[in-house]
C-alpha cells in the first residue's frame, strides 16, 4: 500500500508501500495521500501543528502479519524529524526504529528516508509517532496489523472495528512550552485538553464540532483498538452503559475478561470487544487521567459519543461512570487481570531461568542550573545516571566501532543502596550524566526490576523498550525483596507487552531473551521524564548464525 504522510506548519510526506509475501496485482493495495499545510482549531484556538499529510492524528497504516512495509518519509518541516514504529520489534533491523541519535540521525528539513522492515510473527495494534523533541504531541497514528490470510482471531469475530487514540492538545506550540519549562527549571504546563481521535468532545468551551461519534448497530459486536498516544497522562478509558471484553494488550493476545472501564499508559495499545446491547441511544466515551501520587494532574475528561444508528443526535449522551483519578485499588485489580493467551498456537514463552539480573531505580532530582530562573532544574535518573543524548546515532557508533560516543559500563544495579520507597521526599542523592549502555550477550535471559523511588516523590513510570517485547512476570508496592517476591512471579501465563507501567512507590519485573542483536532504547514514555534524562539503551551483541547478525545500514540513512 502507499500513503503519503505530511507535516502540518510544516510538511512531512511519508508513502508507504505494503507488499505481501507472494503478491498478486489485487493484494497490493496503494493509498495517496496529498503533502499540505495545516491549521486546526481546537478549544477557540486555531493554530498551525506538525501533521503527517496534513491530518491529526495522521492515517493509519494497514499490513498483514508477513508483510514488507516501506515508508518513504521526506521533511518539508522547520524541524529535524525522526518516526519511531512503536512495538514493531524490527529484528536485525534497528536502522528502521526511529528514535533520532540512537538508530539514527534525524531526517533534516528538505530530507528523505525511507523505512523498510517486515513484519515478522506480530498482529494486533500497534502504533508509529515522532521520536524528536515533544513533536509526537501532533505526529502520531495507528498501525493495524491483521492475521495472516485465513487466520482468524482467537475471539469472536466482530463485525465492524474502529482506532480510538487517545492524545493531548496544547493551545500553545508544544515546543515553546518544553522550552519555557525548561528555562524555568519546571515542569512544563499542563496541556489544555485530551483527546479522543484529535477531538476533545463536547465538555470543552468552543468543540461542539470537534467531537468524535461512533456509529453502531444494535446487536452487532465492534473491536476497539485504544492507544494511548498521549505525552505524560496514563489514562482511565470507559464506554458509558456498556462492559467491555480485553482481548489484546501492545499487539499479544490476552485472556479475555469483562470490564467497565481500562487503565492505559502513554505507549500502550489495548483492544476490546464492545457488544451494542444497551437501549438504543447516544453514550458518552471518556478518557480521564489517572494518577496516584502527590503532584499535580490533568484531571480534564475527553470525550466522544457512542451513537446508536437511527437514534437523533439531539439525544442526550448518557455520562459515564470513570474511577476516580487517584484509584489505585481499580488500578492494581484491573492489572491482575492482565494475563497472556498461553495457548499452543500463541504461547507464552517465558524465561524460566535468567542469565542476567539487573535492578534500576527510577529517581527525580533537582540538580543546580545557573541558567535556570530558579537556579535548579529538575532531573530524572536510571540508578542515579542522568542519559545524555548523543550527537550521532548510538546504533550506527556500534555498527561502526566509533569511539568516544558512548559507554558500556551502565550499573547492574545503583551505586548507593538506601530505603527507595521510605526516603524523604527532599532526598536527593545527585545524578551523574553520561551516555552509559548495558551490554547483552546474543540470547542471554534477561531479569529486570525496575523500581520507582521516593526521591521528591513516587509516581508511576510507564517504561518502553524498543526491539523487543517482554513478559511482565512480577509486580508489587513498596521495595522489590530479592529473597521473597521472585517467588511469586508468574512464570506460566504473565502478560506480555512493550510498554508497561512501573507502580507508584513500587517496582515491576521483567524478563525477555536478548535475541535481537542491536542498539535498543528503553525510556519512560512520559515525555516529560525522558526529557529529564529517564532513560538508557541496550547493546545486544551479534550471534554466531549469519541471521543473527546486524543487517547493514540502507544507503539514505540520514548523515548527522
Amino acid at each position: 500500500m502507499a500513503l503519503y504522510f505530511s507535516t502540518g506548519s510544516s510538511l512531512l510526506f511519508i508513502a508507504i508501500i505494503a507488499f505481501i509475501p507472494f503478491p498478486t496485482e489485487a493484494a497490493i493495495k496503494k493509498y495517496q495521500f496529498d503533502v499540505v499545510v495545516k491549521n486546526v482549531s481546537r478549544l477557540c484556538h486555531a493554530k498551525p501543528i506538525v501533521t503527517i499529510n496534513g491530518r491529526f492524528p495522521g492515517p493509519t497504516i494497514y499490513a498483514r502479519e508477513g508483510d514488507r512495509v516501506i515508508i518513504n518519509v521526506t521533511n518539508y518541516a522547520q524541524y529535524n524529524m525522526s518516526i519511531h514504529w512503536h512495538g514493531l520489534k524490527q529484528f536485525r533491523n534497528g536502522w528502521a526504529d526511529g528514535p533520532a541519535y540512537i538508530t539514527q540521525c534525524p531526517i533534516k528539513s528538505g530530507s528523505s528516508y525511507s523505512y523498510d522492515f517486515n513484519i515478522t510473527g506480530q498482529r494486533g495494534t500497534l502504533w508509529w509517532h515522532a521520536h524528536i523533541l515533544w513533536l509526537r504531541a501532533t505526529v502520531y497514528g495507528a498501525i493495524v496489523i491483521m492475521p495472516k490470510e485465513g487466520v482468524l482471531y482467537p475471539f469472536p469475530q466482530p463485525h465492524q472495528e474502529a482506532e480510538l487514540l487517545l492524545g493531548e492538545w496544547w493551545n500553545e506550540d508544544v515546543e515553546a512550552v518544553e522550552n519555557q519549562g525548561n528555562m524555568l527549571g519546571l515542569p512544563p504546563n499542563m496541556s489544555d485538553a485530551h483527546t479522543i481521535n484529535g477531538k476533545p468532545g463536547p465538555l470543552f468551551p468552543c468543540s461542539d464540532k470537534h467531537t468524535y461519534a461512533l456509529e453502531v448497530e444494535w446487536g452487532k459486536t465492534y473491536l476497539l483498538r485504544i492507544i494511548n498516544a498521549a505525552l505524560n497522562d496514563e489514562l482511565f478509558f470507559t464506554v458509558a452503559g456498556h462492559n467491555m471484553t480485553v482481548v489484546e494488550i501492545d499487539a499479544v493476545y490476552c485472556k479475555p475478561f469483562t470490564t467497565d472501564a481500562i487503565l492505559i499508559t502513554p505507549g500502550q495499545t489495548t483492544n476490546v470487544l464492545l457488544q451494542a446491547n444497551q437501549a438504543p441511544g447516544r453514550y458518552f466515551i471518556a478518557a480521564r487521567s489517572f494518577m496516584d501520587a502527590p503532584v499535580p494532574v490533568d484531571n480534564k475528561t475527553a470525550t466522544a459519543i457512542l451513537q446508536y444508528k437511527g437514534v437523533p443526535t439531539t439525544v442526550l449522551p448518557l455520562l459515564p461512570n470513570l474511577p476516580a483519578p487517584n484509584d489505585t485499588n481499580f488500578a492494581s485489580k484491573y492489572l491482575q487481570k492482565l494475563k497472556s493467551l498461553n495457548t499452543p498456537q500463541y504461547p507464552a514463552k517465558v524465561p524460566l531461568t535468567t542469565d542476567r539480573h539487573l535492578f534500576y531505580t527510577i529517581g527525580l532530582g533537582m540538580n543546580p542550573c545557573p541558567n535556570c530562573l530558579n537556579g535548579t532544574k529538575l532531573t530524572a535518573s536510571l540508578n542515579n545516571i542522568t542519559f545524555v543524548m548523543p550527537k550521532i546515532g548510538l546504533l550506527q557508533a556500534h555498527y561502526f566501532n566509533i569511539k568516544g560516543v558512548f559507554r558500556l559500563d551502565f550499573p547492574d544495579k545503583p551505586m548507593t543502596a538506601f530505603n527507595y520507597t521510605g526516603a524523604p521526599l527532599t532526598a536527593n542523592l545527585g545524578t551523574s550524566l553520561g551516555t552509559r549502555l548495558t551490554k547483552l550477550a546474543y540470547n542471554s535471559t534477561v531479569e529486570l526490576v525496575l523500581q520507582d523511588t521516593n526521591l521528591l516523590t513516587v509516581e508511576s513510570h510507564p517504561f518502553h523498550l524498543h526491539g523487543y517485547n517482554f513478559f511482565v512476570v512480577g509486580q508489587g508496592i513498596g521495595n522489590f525483596d530479592p529473597n521473597i517476591d521472585p517467588a511469586k512471579f508468574n512464570l506460566v501465563d504473565p502478560p506480555e507487552r512493550n510498554t508497561v507501567g512501573v507502580p507508584t512507590g513500587g517496582w515491576t519485573a521483567i524478563r525477555f531473551r536478548a535475541d535481537n542483536p542491536g542498539v535498543w532504547f528503553m525510556h519512560c514514555h512520559l515525555e516529560v521524564h525522558t526529557t529529564w534524562g529517564l532513560k538508557m539503551a541496550f547493546v545486544v551483541e551479534n550471534g554466531d548464525g549469519p541471521d543473527q547478525t546486524i543487517l547493514p545500514p540502507p544507503k539514505d540513512l540520514p548523515p548527522c
